[in-house]
């Protein structure tokens, strides 16, 4: 069975040094030579169906609030799932959005393993700008500390 990883994160981080809030997991893949736009496309695109219905809800609950809902699924190279590319390297890619209540970043990295496994981590940071921000962030975590090893899972199958 494949296991996902917590990994410890340090602030501030490179991809998101005002980042005040973060959390890593990890997932050991037998794919090699992957980059990590191929892993972040595959983690996008690898949402359980429960995973995309509570997107939808969250989304209606947050509208009167004027918050962001994220880009629409498209094939515009620099949205990759819902969200826009922020940064890439050989190394990493950095999606985001910076809304009122908090900015977000998924950072995506990927490092070989010997010739034949690859170590994929996704880091998520955060920036809270105010008592909204903190309430949000504290409401989606059960949920978020679920799907994101989930999508992982889903992405990256032994």
């Amino acid at each position: 069975m494949v296991q996902t990883s917590v990994v410890p994160v340090s602030l501030p981080h490179i991809s998101m040094p005002n980042a005040d809030w973060a959390d890593a997991f990890s997932i050991r893949t037998t794919q090699h030579a992957i980059t990590p736009e191929m892993a972040a496309h595959k983690i996008m695109s690898s949402r359980p169906d429960w995973v995309v219905h509570l997107m939808r809800l969250r989304d209606t609950i947050v509208r009167p609030f004027g918050l962001k809902s994220g880009a629409k699924d498209s094939n515009d190279p620099n949205i990759i799932g819902l969200f826009p590319v922020i940064a890439r390297s050989d190394t990493s890619i950095t999606l985001g959005l910076d809304d009122r209540h908090l900015d977000f970043r998924l950072v995506v990295e990927t490092e070989p393993c010997g010739t034949d496994q690859t170590l994929i981590t996704t880091t998520t940071l955060t920036k809270r700008h105010n008592l909204f921000g903190r309430a949000y962030l504290a409401t989606i975590m059960p949920f978020h500390r679920v799907i994101v090893p989930t999508m992982l899972k889903a992405a990256f199958p032994q």
